[in-house]
């Protein structure tokens, strides 16, 4: 559980009980505000799989895989108000540049989202590569969270931010990654393979977890 959870969960639920006070059938909207919010930041454990893989930084669905010019490849994933919001690292390295850039709030599902929407990029090396996310927020997500900075070392699959509610992440990939995942795949954080590196051999524990991944239709 995300400690904001309980933040607003505890809030609402103070306000649910004040409220019975005075209405008694008007608290039952606080009390199920409190529950959605103790639900919406839930943070559950992810086995992490090992080799030359990327893994996915969000879970949502797979709405766009885009070439970035001759020697780049992107990845965007869209997050509804119902998918777990922690962001994880994509790989494992040291943090070299963190960016947040203000923007509008369009529809996060929508591809002009990467451009247009308030952002935080986030760029991640090691070993001879280099990998970039974004997280972008969304129609109704007013509140990025990222809580490392330039220097720090991560690794993949840890925990290192949410976006509040409905929300988008990129993932931005160079010539030596092979993209696994399509449009319409449903992703995890930290658990679902995104990208492999070109010059490593495919290992078993990345082709289980593309294995499980099946194609179906994103809802915006």
């Amino acid at each position: 559980m995300v400690r904001d959870g309980l933040y607003y969960g505890g809030a609402l639920v103070a306000a649910g009980v004040a409220i019975t006070w005075i209405q008694p059938w008007l608290a039952i909207v606080p009390f199920l505000l409190a529950a959605f919010c103790l639900y919406f930041f839930r943070d559950p454990e992810r086995p992490i799989p090992a080799g030359p893989v990327a893994v996915s930084p969000a879970d949502g669905c797979v709405v766009a895989v885009r070439s970035e010019g001759p020697s780049e490849g992107r990845i965007s994933i869209f997050l509804n108000i119902f998918d777990v919001h922690v962001n994880r690292a994509p790989i494992a390295g040291t943090i070299t540049s963190v960016l947040y850039q203000k923007g509008r709030f369009l529809v996060a599902s929508k591809e002009k989202a990467s451009l247009e929407n308030e952002q935080n990029t986030v760029v991640i090396e090691d070993n001879g590569t280099r990998v970039v996310f974004k997280q972008i927020a969304g129609l109704i997500a007013r509140r990025i969270v990222f809580n490392k900075k330039p220097g720090d070392k991560v690794a993949a699959g840890e925990r290192v931010g949410l976006i509040k509610f409905g929300s988008r992440v990129d993932v931005v990939f160079g010539p030596e990654w092979v993209i696994l995942v399509q449009e319409g795949m449903r992703v995890a954080a930290g658990s679902s393979v995104l990208a492999r590196r070109r010059d490593a051999e495919p290992v078993r524990e990345a082709a289980a977890q593309v294995s499980h991944l099946e194609p179906v239709v994103c809802q915006a």
